[in-house]
C-alpha cells in the first residue's frame, strides 16, 4: 500500500511518527491522545516547522466530520428537556459574562499579560472558555460504557446545544448574508425519506462509510454554494439521519476517519505560535476557571430536579475546556478580533483541563462517595421520573444490561425462575421497549452507589448477572458490589481472555466469554439438530 499521500498531507513522515509517539504517551497516562497531538504541534513549532495549506485542509475536514457525527447523535427528546436546553442557555450566558468580566478586571487591574485587551476581546475569550469538549466527553463515556446513562445523555445533550451555538457562531463569523438560493435548502426536509432509504440499503461495510463521507462533505459544499457556512451543512446532514436505526452504526464506522483528520486540527493549533513562559503562566491563571464552570453546572442541574449523583457525574464529565473554544479562538485570530497568542493560550489551557479531568472522571464514584453528604444538600426534594432510586421489588435474580446478551439471559432465566427475575438498564428508551413486551425491566445505573447502598441494607438478590456493554462498566459494578459486601453469586460477561482475568480478580464468581461460549453453544446446537434428524430418519 502506498502511504505517500499521507506523508504529503502532513508534510513529513516525522510528523506522523511524533503525533503517534506523543499520542501514545498521553494514552499511557490515561490522557486523551489529542493532548499528545497538541504537544506535537508545540514541538514542531519550536523547531521552526509551520503548518501548510494541506494541513489546514486536513484540519477543516476533521471539523466537518466532527460536526456531521454530532448531528448523527442528536436526540431531540433529550434536547427539549429543560435540564438540557435551559441549563445550557443559562450556563453559557452566565459563564461568558462572568469570565469576560474577570478577564477585563485583569485589564483594569493593570496585569501586564492582559493590558492590550478590550471589552470585545474579553467577551470573545469568555465565550471560548464557556464550552466543554465534545470529543473528550464522548470518548470518556464510550470507554466507560455510559453513553446511554442518564448523566451521559444529559452531558451529551448539553454539549450538542453548545455545539449548535458554536456552529451558529461559525456561520456568523463569515460576515456574509446567505444568498436567496439558501431558501432551497428547505427542500432537504422532504428528501429525508430518500436519505433514510439509501442508508438502509448501504449495508454494513465500505458503502456505509462512503455514504457518510458523501453526505458530510456534500452537505458542507452545498451550504457553501448558497452562502451558508459549510460546517452547518455537515451538522444538518447528520441531523437528517439521526432518527434512523443505523445512525449509531454510521457514527461508529466514521469515528476513525473523524479522529484521523482531527489530528491535523490539533497539530495546526499547536503550530500556530510560539509557547513562551508568559503564555504558560496565563494558561495556569485561566485553568481554575474550569471549577467555576463545574460548580454552576451542578447548581443548575440540581435546581432542575436532577438527583445529586446524576448532576455530579454529568458535571464531572463537563469539567474541561473545549476544542470548539479553539475553533472560536482560531476564527477570532484569523479575522483579527484576537491576537494569535490567545489561540496558543487557550490550546494550553485546554490541554491542562484534560490532564486535570481525565483522572477525576476515572474515580468519579469514589469522589461522589466522599462528598455525598455535602452534595445531597443541593438535591431537590422532587426528582424526575427517570432519575429515581431503583427498587429491586423483592427479586432474587438481577440482570444488568439489557442488550442482546442480557435480553437472551433474562428470557432464559425467566423460564427457569419465573417472576423473581428483574432486568436493569440505564437506557430509558430500551427499558420502555422491554416493558411494552411484558418484561420486568427497571431503569437504573449499575455504577450508582446510592442504589447499591440500598441493596446492601434490604434486598433478596442472590444472583447478579452483569451483561454490560464493556469491561469498564462491569468492573464499576463489581466495585460497588464489593463495597456493600455482597455475598451472593456474581456472573459477568467478557469478550477477550484478558477481560476474563480482570473480572475474576475484581470479584466475579464466574466469567462467561461470549465468543468462546457462543462457539461452543453453536456446535452443541448443530449436534442436537443432527441427532434429531438422524432420529427422524430411523
Amino acid at each position: 500500500m502506498d502511504f505517500e499521500w499521507v506523508a504529503l498531507a502532513l508534510g513529513d513522515i516525522s510528523w506522523i511518527f511524533l503525533a503517534f509517539l506523543f499520542g501514545f504517551l498521553a494514552r499511557l497516562v490515561s490522557l486523551p491522545p489529542m493532548v499528545g497531538f497538541l504537544l506535537t504541534g508545540f514541538v514542531l513549532n519550536y523547531y521552526g516547522v509551520t503548518a501548510g495549506d494541506t494541513l489546514q485542509k486536513l484540519s477543516d475536514l476533521g471539523i466537518t466530520l466532527l460536526l456531521f457525527t454530532i448531528g448523527l447523535k442528536l436526540n431531540l427528546n433529550i434536547l427539549i428537556r429543560p435540564q438540557v436546553w435551559l441549563v445550557t442557555a443559562l450556563h453559557s450566558t452566565i459563564i461568558t459574562l462572568f469570565f469576560s468580566a474577570l478577564v477585563y478586571a485583569a485589564v483594569l487591574a493593570g496585569v501586564s499579560q492582559f493590558s492590550d485587551l478590550t471589552i470585545s476581546h474579553a467577551l470573545l475569550i469568555g465565550f471560548a472558555l464557556s464550552f466543554s469538549s465534545t470529543v473528550f466527553v464522548v470518548k470518556l463515556l464510550e470507554e466507560k460504557g455510559e453513553m446511554r446513562s442518564l448523566h451521559g445523555r444529559i452531558a451529551i445533550g448539553i454539549l450538542v446545544m453548545q455545539d449548535l451555538v458554536a456552529v451558529i457562531f461559525l456561520a456568523i463569523s463569515t460576515g456574509k448574508l446567505p444568498e436567496v438560493w439558501s431558501l432551497f435548502l428547505l427542500l432537504l426536509i422532504p428528501l429525508r425519506p430518500l436519505l433514510h432509504y439509501l442508508l438502509q440499503k448501504t449495508g454494513h461495510g465500505e458503502l456505509l462509510i462512503l455514504y457518510g463521507l458523501v453526505l458530510a462533505l456534500g452537505g458542507a459544499e452545498l451550504f457553501e454554494l448558497v452562502g451558508v457556512k459549510g460546517d452547518l451543512g455537515a451538522l444538518v446532514m447528520g441531523l437528517m439521519l439521526s432518527a434512523h436505526v443505523k445512525s449509531t452504526e454510521m457514527s461508529k464506522a466514521m469515528l476513525g476517519f473523524k479522529d484521523l483528520f482531527l489530528v491535523g486540527f490539533f497539530l495546526s493549533i499547536g503550530m500556530a505560535g510560539h509557547v513562551t513562559t508568559e503564555i504558560v503562566l496565563i494558561s495556569l491563571m485561566l485553568l481554575p476557571l474550569v471549577f467555576i464552570k463545574s460548580a454552576l453546572f451542578f447548581v443548575l442541574m440540581t435546581r432542575f430536579k436532577l438527583r445529586a449523583r446524576t448532576a455530579f457525574l454529568a458535571t464531572l464529565n463537563l469539567t474541561n475546556f473545549s476544542e470548539f473554544g479553539l475553533i472560536t479562538a482560531a476564527i477570532g485570530a484569523s479575522n483579527g478580533w484576537l491576537g494569535s497568542e490567545w489561540l496558543i493560550i487557550i490550546a494550553i489551557t485546554l490541554s491542562l483541563s484534560f490532564i486535570l479531568a481525565a483522572p477525576l472522571n476515572h474515580i468519579d464514584d469514589r469522589i461522589y462517595g466522599s462528598l455525598k453528604k455535602t452534595l445531597l444538600q443541593f438535591q431537590s426534594q422532587t426528582r424526575l421520573p427517570d432519575d429515581q432510586l431503583l427498587d429491586s421489588r423483592g427479586s432474587t435474580i438481577a440482570i444488568f444490561g439489557m442488550g442482546r446478551v442480557g435480553t437472551g439471559a433474562y428470557d432464559k432465566m425467566r423460564e427457569y425462575h419465573g417472576d423473581t427475575v428483574v432486568g436493569v438498564d440505564f437506557d430509558n428508551e430500551r427499558v420502555k421497549a422491554h416493558q411494552q413486551k411484558g418484561r420486568n425491566i427497571l431503569h437504573g445505573d449499575p455504577s450508582d452507589a446510592d442504589f447499591w447502598e440500598k441493596i446492601g441494607k434490604d434486598h433478596s438478590i442472590k444472583l447478579v448477572m452483569l451483561a454490560l456493554p464493556n469491561i469498564q462498566a462491569n468492573l464499576d459494578a463489581l466495585e460497588q458490589l464489593k463495597k456493600i459486601n455482597f455475598r451472593g453469586h456474581i456472573s459477568a460477561t467478557a469478550r477477550f481472555p484478558d477481560e476474563v482475568t480482570l473480572l475474576s480478580q475484581a470479584g466475579a464468581t464466574e466469567v462467561f466469554n461470549i465468543y468462546t461460549e457462543a462457539g461452543a453453544g453453536f456446535a452443541e446446537h448443530v449436534e442436537m439438530h443432527l441427532a434429531t434428524e438422524a432420529g427422524n430418519n430411523q
